[in-house]
């Protein structure tokens, strides 16, 4: 999505080897009009999958999962991450590890919104190392669901996160795919197409 790369050239930050800061539209300030272009594109590129239900985690995730949802009719699901004591009992749970918050970290669905008939669009804001990815992952596999695909708004493809997916069968699209941020500049794969 070359608006996309255009606006991470522009407004991100690399803070390192590792690190891309896109806070001022993605995960922090959340450009809403923008918010619906991705969620567009990533509708787009699972129109035919017969997707019932976006999954993604909190928080920064839901903006663009919700944009996807809306486009594709269905409903939004977001992993908690901490069990709330209003939460009913019979929760699927899968336990991560958060990069950004250096900690492992319980996620939560309840039983009733992700069914064996259901087919799982998983909507992420980042994929690196794939640790959230791979609780959603669970979390459908726990429900008996079908897991469609996963689009993401930045695969650091450099990181790995995607290639274990990818072996597994799992499709993954990514609207922009950053193949390094060494030296503090953001490298995408294919460029800015």
């Amino acid at each position: 999505m070359r608006e996309l790369k255009e606006k991470i050239l522009k407004e991100g930050r690399v803070l390192s080897d590792t690190v891309l800061k896109v806070d001022s539209f993605l995960n922090h300030q959340v450009d809403p009009q923008f918010a619906l272009k991705m969620g567009k594109e990533l509708a787009g590129r699972f129109a035919g999958a017969g997707v019932t239900k976006v999954l993604t985690v909190e928080a920064s995730g839901i903006a663009v999962a919700l944009t996807t949802g809306l486009v594709l009719n269905v409903p939004v699901i977001f992993a908690k991450k901490k069990k709330a004591f209003t939460q009913e009992p019979g929760s699927y749970y899968s336990n991560i590890f958060s990069f950004t918050k250096r900690e492992m970290v319980g996620i939560y669905v309840n039983k009733k919104f992700i069914t064996r008939a259901d087919r799982v669009l998983i909507v992420d804001d980042f994929l690196a190392q794939g640790e959230a990815l791979r609780g959603m992952v669970g979390i459908i596999e726990q429900a008996g669901a079908t897991l469609v695909g996963v689009g993401v708004v930045i695969e650091k493809v450099f990181q790995g996160g995607g290639k274990a997916l990818r072996e597994k069968g799992v499709r993954i699209e990514a609207l922009a795919p950053v193949a390094s941020l060494a030296g503090g500049k953001v490298k995408f794969i294919n460029g800015l197409n």
